[in-house]
């Protein structure tokens, strides 16, 4: 009930957070930070497979926060970026 367990189980509230996140309208979300959250979900992962034990609780935490991530990143480039609709629809 270490640092190999604590850590994971604390760092679960980045993802909820972000899958909640998913509820919100687009035009709140941070291109910036989702990207470098996505980044260090995808760094920590390799980390949570690398480090000896494994610790497969960290590498589900961030798992699915890049997965959160990303569906964020969608959201904002479909935004931001994607067809805008026509006047008067």
């Amino acid at each position: 009930m270490g640092t190999h367990f604590w850590g994971p189980v604390f760092n679960w509230m980045i993802p909820i957070a972000a899958i909640a996140d998913t509820q919100k309208h687009p035009r709140i979300i941070s291109g910036k930070m989702t990207l470098a959250l996505t980044l260090y979900s995808l760094t920590f992962m390799r980390f949570a497979i690398r480090v000896q034990p494994r610790n497969m609780l960290l590498f589900a935490c961030h798992g699915v926060n890049a997965v959160a991530q990303l569906t964020q990143g969608c959201r904002y480039l479909h935004y931001h970026y994607g067809t805008k609709p026509e006047e008067g629809e």
